[in-house]
Protein backbone atom coordinates (compact mmCIF):
# COMPACT_ATOMS: atom_id res chain seq x y z
CA UNK A 1 0.00 0.00 0.00
CA UNK A 2 1.49 3.45 -1.11
CA UNK A 3 2.07 5.57 1.72
CA UNK A 4 1.06 8.86 1.86
CA UNK A 5 3.44 11.80 1.24
CA UNK A 6 4.66 13.91 4.09
CA UNK A 7 5.93 17.91 3.16
CA UNK A 8 9.26 18.33 4.45
CA UNK A 9 9.45 20.31 7.64
CA UNK A 10 9.73 24.30 7.58
CA UNK A 11 13.52 25.87 7.76
CA UNK A 12 14.00 29.16 9.81
CA UNK A 13 12.78 31.94 6.80
CA UNK A 14 10.87 29.94 5.24
CA UNK A 15 8.02 31.43 3.21
CA UNK A 16 4.17 30.57 4.44
CA UNK A 17 1.67 31.86 2.14
CA UNK A 18 -1.76 32.96 3.69
CA UNK A 19 -4.73 32.90 1.08
CA UNK A 20 -8.68 32.94 1.50
CA UNK A 21 -10.23 30.13 -0.36
CA UNK A 22 -13.50 31.32 0.80
CA UNK A 23 -15.27 33.24 3.06
CA UNK A 24 -13.92 37.60 3.31
CA UNK A 25 -11.53 38.83 6.28
CA UNK A 26 -10.87 41.89 6.94
CA UNK A 27 -6.86 42.65 7.98
CA UNK A 28 -7.29 43.50 11.22
CA UNK A 29 -8.94 39.79 11.79
CA UNK A 30 -4.96 38.50 10.41
CA UNK A 31 -2.95 40.79 11.80
CA UNK A 32 -1.78 38.43 15.09
CA UNK A 33 -1.39 35.67 12.93
CA UNK A 34 0.39 36.94 10.77
CA UNK A 35 2.79 38.47 13.15
CA UNK A 36 2.82 34.91 14.76
CA UNK A 37 4.61 33.93 11.51
CA UNK A 38 6.88 36.61 11.71
CA UNK A 39 7.66 35.79 15.10
CA UNK A 40 7.81 31.94 14.96
CA UNK A 41 11.00 33.07 12.51
CA UNK A 42 9.20 32.32 9.18
CA UNK A 43 8.05 34.70 6.33
CA UNK A 44 4.42 35.49 5.59
CA UNK A 45 3.57 35.93 1.72
CA UNK A 46 0.13 37.32 1.56
CA UNK A 47 -2.22 36.19 -1.94
CA UNK A 48 -3.13 38.73 -4.07
CA UNK A 49 -6.94 38.61 -2.80
CA UNK A 50 -6.49 37.81 0.87
CA UNK A 51 -8.84 40.89 1.83
CA UNK A 52 -10.97 40.80 -1.34
CA UNK A 53 -14.31 40.76 -1.10
CA UNK A 54 -16.72 39.56 -3.58
CA UNK A 55 -20.75 39.56 -2.41
CA UNK A 56 -22.74 36.89 -4.62
CA UNK A 57 -25.38 35.05 -1.84
CA UNK A 58 -22.19 34.81 0.27
CA UNK A 59 -19.49 37.19 0.40
CA UNK A 60 -16.26 35.60 -0.86
CA UNK A 61 -12.76 36.21 -0.93
CA UNK A 62 -12.88 37.56 -4.26
CA UNK A 63 -14.65 35.45 -7.50
CA UNK A 64 -14.05 32.25 -8.31
CA UNK A 65 -11.62 33.17 -10.62
CA UNK A 66 -9.32 35.00 -8.11
CA UNK A 67 -9.97 32.45 -5.41
CA UNK A 68 -8.78 29.86 -7.98
CA UNK A 69 -5.71 31.75 -8.97
CA UNK A 70 -4.60 32.02 -5.43
CA UNK A 71 -4.68 28.83 -4.09
CA UNK A 72 -2.81 27.98 -7.71
CA UNK A 73 -0.36 30.07 -7.12
CA UNK A 74 0.27 29.12 -3.75
CA UNK A 75 0.34 25.28 -4.19
CA UNK A 76 2.74 25.57 -7.28
CA UNK A 77 5.16 28.61 -6.38
CA UNK A 78 8.65 26.58 -5.41
CA UNK A 79 9.30 29.76 -2.90
CA UNK A 80 6.27 28.76 -0.62
CA UNK A 81 7.08 25.88 1.93
CA UNK A 82 3.17 26.21 3.76
CA UNK A 83 -0.10 27.47 2.73
CA UNK A 84 -1.84 28.56 5.42
CA UNK A 85 -5.74 29.39 5.01
CA UNK A 86 -7.12 33.01 6.61
CA UNK A 87 -10.68 31.28 7.18
CA UNK A 88 -13.09 28.91 6.35
CA UNK A 89 -16.68 29.54 5.69
CA UNK A 90 -17.74 28.81 2.33
CA UNK A 91 -16.21 28.46 -1.46
CA UNK A 92 -14.00 25.78 -1.38
CA UNK A 93 -16.34 23.54 -3.13
CA UNK A 94 -15.95 25.85 -6.04
CA UNK A 95 -12.53 25.57 -6.64
CA UNK A 96 -11.39 22.17 -6.61
CA UNK A 97 -12.22 21.53 -10.21
CA UNK A 98 -9.68 23.97 -11.26
CA UNK A 99 -6.73 23.30 -8.67
CA UNK A 100 -3.42 21.93 -10.52
CA UNK A 101 -0.55 20.50 -8.39
CA UNK A 102 1.95 19.62 -11.30
CA UNK A 103 4.59 21.98 -9.02
CA UNK A 104 3.10 20.92 -5.80
CA UNK A 105 4.02 17.15 -6.31
CA UNK A 106 7.54 18.24 -7.40
CA UNK A 107 7.76 20.40 -3.77
CA UNK A 108 4.74 19.36 -1.57
CA UNK A 109 3.82 21.74 0.98
CA UNK A 110 1.51 21.70 4.29
CA UNK A 111 -1.57 22.89 3.70
CA UNK A 112 -3.19 24.65 7.45
CA UNK A 113 -6.77 25.14 7.48
CA UNK A 114 -10.28 23.47 8.77
CA UNK A 115 -14.00 23.90 8.64
CA UNK A 116 -14.59 24.54 4.88
CA UNK A 117 -11.29 23.69 4.61
CA UNK A 118 -11.65 20.13 4.69
CA UNK A 119 -12.55 20.41 1.27
CA UNK A 120 -9.15 21.05 0.18
CA UNK A 121 -7.82 18.46 2.15
CA UNK A 122 -10.02 15.48 1.10
CA UNK A 123 -8.73 16.90 -2.14
CA UNK A 124 -5.36 16.40 -1.40
CA UNK A 125 -5.29 13.49 0.12
CA UNK A 126 -6.90 11.77 -3.26
CA UNK A 127 -3.36 12.71 -4.64
CA UNK A 128 -1.79 11.22 -1.96
CA UNK A 129 -0.68 14.04 0.37
CA UNK A 130 -0.92 14.59 4.12
CA UNK A 131 -2.03 17.86 5.77
CA UNK A 132 -2.62 20.10 8.75
CA UNK A 133 -6.29 20.06 10.22
CA UNK A 134 -6.14 22.65 12.65
CA UNK A 135 -6.50 26.61 13.50
CA UNK A 136 -6.77 28.90 10.60
CA UNK A 137 -5.25 32.67 10.70
CA UNK A 138 -7.89 34.26 12.01
CA UNK A 139 -8.92 33.98 15.71
CA UNK A 140 -12.22 33.20 16.35
CA UNK A 141 -15.00 34.32 18.83
CA UNK A 142 -14.25 32.31 21.05
CA UNK A 143 -10.63 32.59 20.70
CA UNK A 144 -7.50 30.33 20.23
CA UNK A 145 -5.32 28.90 22.68
CA UNK A 146 -1.22 29.52 22.37
CA UNK A 147 -0.88 25.81 22.05
CA UNK A 148 -2.91 25.42 19.48
CA UNK A 149 -0.92 27.56 17.22
CA UNK A 150 2.15 25.80 18.74
CA UNK A 151 1.43 22.34 18.23
CA UNK A 152 0.58 23.82 14.51
CA UNK A 153 4.38 25.19 14.46
CA UNK A 154 6.07 22.02 15.86
CA UNK A 155 4.54 20.10 12.62
CA UNK A 156 5.66 22.53 10.67
CA UNK A 157 8.96 21.85 12.02
CA UNK A 158 8.98 17.80 11.80
CA UNK A 159 7.52 17.34 15.37
CA UNK A 160 4.41 15.12 15.15
CA UNK A 161 1.97 15.31 17.79
CA UNK A 162 0.42 13.12 20.49
CA UNK A 163 -2.51 13.86 22.83
CA UNK A 164 -3.56 11.66 26.61
CA UNK A 165 -7.08 12.69 26.90
CA UNK A 166 -9.32 11.77 29.52
CA UNK A 167 -12.10 9.22 29.55
CA UNK A 168 -15.45 10.19 28.27
CA UNK A 169 -18.43 7.68 28.96
CA UNK A 170 -19.33 7.59 25.78
CA UNK A 171 -16.39 6.27 24.60
CA UNK A 172 -16.09 2.79 23.00
CA UNK A 173 -12.30 1.09 24.06
CA UNK A 174 -10.04 -0.41 21.47
CA UNK A 175 -6.46 -0.16 20.27
CA UNK A 176 -6.37 0.39 16.64
CA UNK A 177 -3.56 1.70 14.05
CA UNK A 178 -5.03 3.64 10.47
CA UNK A 179 -5.41 6.54 8.05
CA UNK A 180 -6.83 9.54 9.65
CA UNK A 181 -9.48 11.07 7.48
CA UNK A 182 -12.41 13.69 7.57
CA UNK A 183 -12.90 16.99 9.47
CA UNK A 184 -15.86 19.00 9.17
CA UNK A 185 -18.88 17.10 9.09
CA UNK A 186 -21.12 19.62 6.79
CA UNK A 187 -18.20 18.89 4.43
CA UNK A 188 -17.33 15.10 4.30
CA UNK A 189 -21.89 15.21 4.13
CA UNK A 190 -21.36 17.43 0.75
CA UNK A 191 -18.44 15.49 -0.92
CA UNK A 192 -20.51 12.62 -0.83
CA UNK A 193 -20.76 10.28 -4.36
CA UNK A 194 -18.44 12.59 -6.00
CA UNK A 195 -14.75 11.96 -6.62
CA UNK A 196 -13.66 14.17 -3.92
CA UNK A 197 -14.79 12.51 -1.00
CA UNK A 198 -12.43 10.70 1.18
CA UNK A 199 -12.12 6.60 0.70
CA UNK A 200 -13.42 5.46 4.54
CA UNK A 201 -12.16 1.65 3.62
CA UNK A 202 -10.44 0.37 7.13
CA UNK A 203 -9.56 4.76 7.93
CA UNK A 204 -10.12 6.35 11.16
CA UNK A 205 -12.88 8.81 10.81
CA UNK A 206 -12.59 12.52 12.26
CA UNK A 207 -15.68 14.79 12.46
CA UNK A 208 -16.53 17.88 14.32
CA UNK A 209 -19.39 20.73 13.58
CA UNK A 210 -20.82 23.81 14.46
CA UNK A 211 -23.85 25.64 14.12
CA UNK A 212 -26.37 22.72 13.00
CA UNK A 213 -30.00 21.94 14.17
CA UNK A 214 -29.99 18.73 15.65
CA UNK A 215 -32.13 17.02 12.66
CA UNK A 216 -29.74 18.25 10.34
CA UNK A 217 -26.91 16.74 12.19
CA UNK A 218 -29.00 13.37 12.43
CA UNK A 219 -29.42 14.02 8.78
CA UNK A 220 -25.76 13.81 7.76
CA UNK A 221 -25.38 11.32 10.20
CA UNK A 222 -28.12 9.18 8.79
CA UNK A 223 -26.56 9.51 5.26
CA UNK A 224 -23.05 8.45 6.37
CA UNK A 225 -24.91 5.13 7.82
CA UNK A 226 -26.89 4.87 4.46
CA UNK A 227 -23.49 5.59 2.15
CA UNK A 228 -21.88 2.39 4.43
CA UNK A 229 -18.97 4.52 5.80
CA UNK A 230 -19.85 3.21 9.10
CA UNK A 231 -19.53 -0.12 8.09
CA UNK A 232 -15.95 0.86 6.27
CA UNK A 233 -14.03 2.63 9.18
CA UNK A 234 -11.90 1.26 11.71
CA UNK A 235 -12.27 3.94 14.27
CA UNK A 236 -14.28 7.41 14.89
CA UNK A 237 -12.89 10.29 16.83
CA UNK A 238 -15.62 13.13 17.51
CA UNK A 239 -14.42 16.71 18.01
CA UNK A 240 -16.18 19.63 18.56
CA UNK A 241 -19.61 20.44 17.98
CA UNK A 242 -20.28 23.42 18.63
CA UNK A 243 -23.66 26.12 18.96
CA UNK A 244 -25.89 22.90 17.89
CA UNK A 245 -29.66 22.59 17.96
CA UNK A 246 -32.21 25.59 18.86
CA UNK A 247 -30.58 28.07 21.69
CA UNK A 248 -34.25 28.44 22.85
CA UNK A 249 -34.12 24.59 23.74
CA UNK A 250 -30.56 23.40 24.14
CA UNK A 251 -28.87 23.91 27.42
CA UNK A 252 -25.78 22.89 26.02
CA UNK A 253 -26.13 25.31 23.17
CA UNK A 254 -23.19 27.38 24.19
CA UNK A 255 -20.72 24.37 25.26
CA UNK A 256 -17.89 23.24 22.50
CA UNK A 257 -18.84 19.93 23.06
CA UNK A 258 -22.68 19.53 23.12
CA UNK A 259 -23.92 16.34 25.19
CA UNK A 260 -27.28 16.22 23.07
CA UNK A 261 -25.59 16.32 20.20
CA UNK A 262 -22.94 13.46 21.07
CA UNK A 263 -25.86 11.18 22.71
CA UNK A 264 -27.28 11.32 18.95
CA UNK A 265 -24.18 10.24 17.53
CA UNK A 266 -23.64 7.68 19.96
CA UNK A 267 -27.18 6.15 19.84
CA UNK A 268 -26.31 5.97 15.48
CA UNK A 269 -23.18 4.19 15.86
CA UNK A 270 -24.01 1.90 18.80
CA UNK A 271 -24.43 -0.94 16.35
CA UNK A 272 -20.90 -0.79 15.09
CA UNK A 273 -17.70 -2.18 17.21
CA UNK A 274 -15.36 0.31 16.48
CA UNK A 275 -13.61 2.46 18.91
CA UNK A 276 -14.64 5.75 19.64
CA UNK A 277 -13.18 8.79 21.17
CA UNK A 278 -15.71 11.88 22.30
CA UNK A 279 -14.39 15.05 23.19
CA UNK A 280 -11.23 15.20 20.90
CA UNK A 281 -9.83 19.01 21.21
CA UNK A 282 -10.40 19.76 17.58
CA UNK A 283 -12.71 22.09 15.49
CA UNK A 284 -14.49 25.28 16.07
CA UNK A 285 -13.49 25.63 19.74
CA UNK A 286 -10.85 27.87 21.34
CA UNK A 287 -8.75 24.54 22.24
CA UNK A 288 -8.51 23.55 18.40
CA UNK A 289 -5.59 21.12 18.32
CA UNK A 290 -4.39 19.66 14.79
CA UNK A 291 -4.91 16.66 13.45
CA UNK A 292 -2.70 15.06 10.16
CA UNK A 293 -5.16 14.41 7.50
CA UNK A 294 -3.75 11.23 6.22
CA UNK A 295 -1.13 10.57 8.86
CA UNK A 296 -1.24 7.28 10.52
CA UNK A 297 -2.66 7.15 13.72
CA UNK A 298 -2.38 4.79 16.36
CA UNK A 299 -5.42 5.03 18.97
CA UNK A 300 -5.50 3.76 22.28
CA UNK A 301 -8.68 3.79 24.00
CA UNK A 302 -8.84 2.53 27.64
CA UNK A 303 -9.61 4.67 31.12
CA UNK A 304 -7.75 7.57 29.13
CA UNK A 305 -7.41 7.65 25.18
CA UNK A 306 -4.28 7.77 24.19
CA UNK A 307 -3.57 9.50 20.36
CA UNK A 308 -0.46 9.64 18.41
CA UNK A 309 0.80 10.16 15.24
Amino acid sequence: MKKNIFPKSLKKGAKIAVISPAGAVDAPQLQKGIEMIKNKGFEPVLGEHLYTKFSHGYTYAGTEKERIKDMNWALNDSDISAIWASRGGYGCQQLIQHLKLKKFKENPKWYIGYSDNTVIQSYLLKNGFVSIHGQTIKTSSFGVTDESYDLIFDILKGKMPKYSLTSNPLNKEGNIEGELVGGNLALIYALLGTKYSFDFKDKILFIEDIGENFYALDRMIMTLELAGVFKKIKGLIIGGMTNMGDEKDNKDYAESFDGFAYQMISERISKYKFPVVFGFPNGHIKDNRPLLIGGNLKMNIKAKAEIKF
